[in-house]
């Protein structure tokens, strides 16, 4: 039964993470009351896929309430709001089996978010991904930082390590960039400064200057926390490319400019991309970070 229109109201944003897909997850949520500060929720599993990981974020923000409520639910996965608006009612009425007569996967997840549905007047809001939302992006980040990472290749002394850090100024829109390059024994810091930018952009320029600042052909392992950044150089660009630069969508690909720069770049190197930890990041890292900061609020370009 559908609650009445006077129930107070929330705004949820959840995201899911998969890393390598299937294998160690993550999920997080962020809840948004009027007159109240953001709660955060995040968890993990250390087997699972990244749509598991998607529905698990919805599932566990609205399980968290108790008491009904009228909420608005964005997420960037089309997979979600797709089965929660078109899907599931078929789906339950055949007895959870797909048109093709098989069963439908994940249906635990499902038929418990179905459960959900009957508690609250929910309306799904699909929101694009890595593209600057202040709150998608806090459920993404709370997503990555959950997922179980295997150990950092820190060690590898056979390998150059280029460790990046970035910041960006909604206000402004004035961003710092900054690069740890580090051989051996031996350490190159690169810093610049961008006005009129986005926090996206930052990123793909700190991965454009560490890798042209390369000048031997040495296996590189290249550390970040941007997701955007990882998946992009790894699999997007070369989707982008062969669609002449357009999105599945069939819209432009936002900073197209700085991903050809990346491309052309890349293929010169072995690159190994890693996702670090905001919350217990390498040394380096913070280092950078701070570095790119101070960048970012000096009066030099």
């Amino acid at each position: 039964m559908i609650p009445p229109t006077d129930l107070p109201h929330l705004t949820i944003y959840s995201d899911g993470a998969c890393n390598p897909n299937p294998g160690p997850g993550g999920w997080g949520a962020v809840l948004l009351a009027p007159d109240s500060d953001p709660v955060e929720l995040s968890g993990r599993d250390p087997n699972t896929t990244n749509n598991r990981m998607e529905l698990t974020a919805a599932i566990k923000a609205l399980d968290s309430l108790t008491s009904p409520h009228k909420i608005t639910l964005y997420t960037d996965s089309k997979y979600l709001k797709r089965g929660v608006t078109e899907w599931i009612s078929v789906w339950e009425r055949r007895n959870w089996k797909t048109i093709d007569n098989t069963d439908v996967l994940n249906q635990d997840l499902w038929v418990k978010l179905r459960s959900l549905l009957q508690k609250h007047e929910i309306t799904w809001k699909w929101v694009k991904g890595h593209n600057d939302d202040k709150w998608n992006e806090r459920a993404d980040s709370l997503a990555g930082s959950a997922v179980v990472r295997q150990g950092l290749p820190l060690d590898d002394n056979n390998a150059i390590h280029i460790f990046t850090g970035v910041t960006y100024s909604v206000k402004t829109r004035t961003g710092g960039w900054g690069v740890l390059l580090r051989y051996r024994n031996s350490r190159k810091i690169l810093t610049g400064k961008k006005d009129g930018t986005t926090g996206n952009r930052m990123h793909i320029q700190a991965a454009i200057e560490g890798l042209t600042a390369i000048k031997r052909p040495l296996p590189i392992h290249f550390y970040t926390v941007s997701s955007y950044l990882r998946d992009g150089a790894t699999g997007w660009v070369r989707q982008w490319s062969m669609a002449d630069w357009k999105t599945k969508e069939g819209k432009k690909v936002s900073h197209r400019d700085l991903w050809h720069m990346l491309a052309d770049i890349q293929q010169h190197y072995r690159l190994n991309w890693h996702i670090t930890s905001k919350k217990h990041p390498p040394c380096e890292m913070q280092e950078i970070k701070i570095l790119a900061r101070e960048k970012a609020s000096s009066d030099e370009n």
